[in-house]
């Protein structure tokens, strides 16, 4: 029998999930959590072969909780949903020691064979993030926006941007414009999440 937990914010895919992977006569879910923060605490006590974690809840950094969950309750193998379907989201996940990265539409008996093949040791990435990955759309940020929005992303507020590009505070301000309609983002945080989504920057 495969032990499995889940992470996953929201409800109704959470539930899904767990009636989806319990329906097959090989796995058990052992545990489905909301959120990361009792992630290692649950693994360490339910010890579960394969953990299916969102790597995009908003309340923790997943890569360094499954860092932690490497660390501490090795024996559970981390397969990556999410949606960031690029190189570096999937290098990023694979560094912090997930086994697998999967897209969160990826079809329901694909999942399921992923999960097996986690729990048997095998290292997996299902087929539309592996060509999604390798064909990443093409940046429509120059390499200065880029640089803009990489230090925006850091929280700094414009006077602080300007003074570490070198930059006039108006100048800061009209490539956030620009950067804000190229992304089609209505303020700052969300240029910042569509690109980083996007693997622009």
């Amino acid at each position: 029998m495969i032990r499995i937990v889940i992470v996953e914010e929201m409800g109704l895919l959470r539930r899904a999930l767990r009636a989806m992977l319990s329906s097959e006569t090989d796995l058990e879910v052992v545990a489905d959590l909301h959120e990361a923060a009792d992630l290692v605490t649950v693994s360490r006590a339910m010890r579960p072969d394969v953990v299916v974690a969102d790597l995009e809840l908003p309340s923790a950094d997943m890569l360094a909780v499954v860092e932690r969950l490497g660390t501490e309750v090795p024996g559970s193998a981390v397969l990556a949903l999410s949606t960031q379907l690029h190189p570096e989201a999937l290098q990023r996940a694979i560094r912090a020691g997930a086994r697998g990265f999967v897209n969160k539409n990826v079809p329901p008996a694909e999942l399921v064979r992923l999960v097996r093949a986690v729990a048997a040791g095998e290292r997996v990435v299902d087929a539309g993030t592996a060509v999604a990955a390798l064909l990443p759309p093409t940046s429509p940020l120059t390499s200065r926006e880029a640089e803009v929005l990489r230090i925006v992303a850091e929280g700094l507020p414009l006077k602080e941007i300007a003074r570490r590009l070198f930059l006039a505070h108006g100048t800061v301000r009209n490539h956030l414009s620009v950067i804000m309609r190229k992304t089609g983002a209505r303020n700052r945080l969300e240029a910042v999440r569509r690109a980083q989504q996007a693997g622009w920057i």
